[in-house]
């Protein structure tokens, strides 16, 4: 069970979008979350990972360096 707190406007929107379509609001909700989702995962994963590798002080490796290291620079 999950409880939010919309704005006025966004909780008005969504009401009217179930009223109209006689889905509850909770499908709208639903829906938006697994559209939204991995796209969030992605970015707050990615940055929480980049916040790691800057703090373990390990040295980056450039993208030609990689390329060349893995027979990639032909």
């Amino acid at each position: 069970m999950l409880t939010i707190r919309l704005p006025a406007e966004l909780e008005n929107r969504l009401n009217i979008l179930a009223a109209t379509t006689k889905r509850p609001k909770s499908f709208y909700v639903r829906e938006a979350l697994e559209r939204s989702l991995a796209d969030m995962e992605d970015v707050y994963l990615a940055e929480a990972a980049l916040e790691r590798f800057r703090a373990s002080g390990e040295k980056a490796i450039p993208l030609e360096e990689l390329e060349r290291r893995l027979g990639l620079d032909d």
